[in-house]
């Protein structure tokens, strides 16, 4: 197999390579999807090579894109969906993150605003690779929409309703496993800062931005161009809670105490406090509207 590897060549795997397990695969199956499975992996082993960043890096991309299928799946059982939808929706979260390999391998970054829009990055590998050749158009469109969305800040007008409900799930069971990872990944750096492997996308100060804890206060979005320090991501993580979805995915959340244990980590002060209470304030609502 051919791979980019971390060197200063950059090409990708073959896509003639792989194109044999797509044989006979119109729709996604249980047996497509194994075929699916197997062909990500060989892809993504494709990137490592002998810098530990950027491996270590890639594995938690790696390891997250299969997390993902286990929270997509989850959010299915409890959405009460048919098999056909359940098979198409762990086979977005699959390759929703395929574009990070080759992101970071080239940039050394998972920030897009630094390097390449890595959803549409991703639509481009399936594209290459014609790993969604063999499928049926309209899946095939279900899944590459899902997977070009999934990062936008909010999704475009004149996506027909299965697009929109994919892109949804898959925007909602993103969230779930990312807020697993930054808080395991919180909890690491801050007990060995000096060992810590994985990017710090910005300075770690003791200070944060007012205006963007009022962004959350008001239930804004911010632009990523106005955070300055990890508290600044650590608030705009905290109001990713407005743009969640399913509230199977809020009581996900707040069983697991992610937002508890972020706002933990946060200088004290009223504001903070205020935007603790918020967010949780805003949680518990969706579920009691729900209930």
């Amino acid at each position: 197999m051919k791979g980019v590897g971390n060197s200063v060549g950059f090409d990708i795997v073959l896509p003639g390579l792989f194109l044999f397990i797509l044989t006979g695969c119109r729709v996604v199956d249980r047996g497509c999807l194994k075929k699916f499975r197997e062909w990500f992996d060989r892809y993504a082993d494709g990137f490592y090579g002998d810098d530990e960043f950027v491996n270590a890096n890639l594995r938690l991309k790696h390891e997250h894109s299969f997390r993902t299928c286990e929270e997509i799946s989850y959010l299915c059982g409890e959405l009460g969906l048919d098999e056909g939808r359940r098979l198409i929706a762990e086979t977005i979260a699959l390759f929703h993150d395929i574009g990070r390999f080759e992101q970071f391998v080239k940039y050394r970054t998972y920030v897009d605003p630094r390097s390449v829009d890595h959803s549409a990055l991703g639509v481009d590998v399936l594209g290459r690779t014609k790993i969604l050749g063999g499928l049926e158009a309209e899946e095939r469109r279900w899944i590459e929409e899902a997977v070009a969305y999934h990062g936008r800040k909010e999704l475009p007008n004149g996506l027909d309703g299965e697009s929109v409900f994919f892109a949804r799930l898959i925007r909602d069971a993103d969230k779930l496993d990312i807020y697993r990872v930054v808080v395991e990944n919180y909890e690491q750096y801050k007990s060995n800062p000096a060992e810590f492997l994985y990017e710090i996308e910005l300075p770690d100060e003791p200070g944060y931005s007012a205006e963007v804890a009022e962004a959350v206060l008001n239930e804004e979005s911010t632009d990523y161009r106005k955070l300055r320090t990890l508290h600044d991501i650590m608030l705009l993580q905290l109001g990713w809670v407005y743009d969640v979805n399913f509230v199977a995915t809020l009581k996900r959340i707040r069983q697991r105490k992610f937002l508890e244990t972020i706002a933990g980590w946060l200088p004290q002060s009223e504001q903070i406090e205020a935007v603790r209470e918020k967010v949780l304030a805003y949680v518990d609502f969706r579920i009691e509207q729900e209930g």
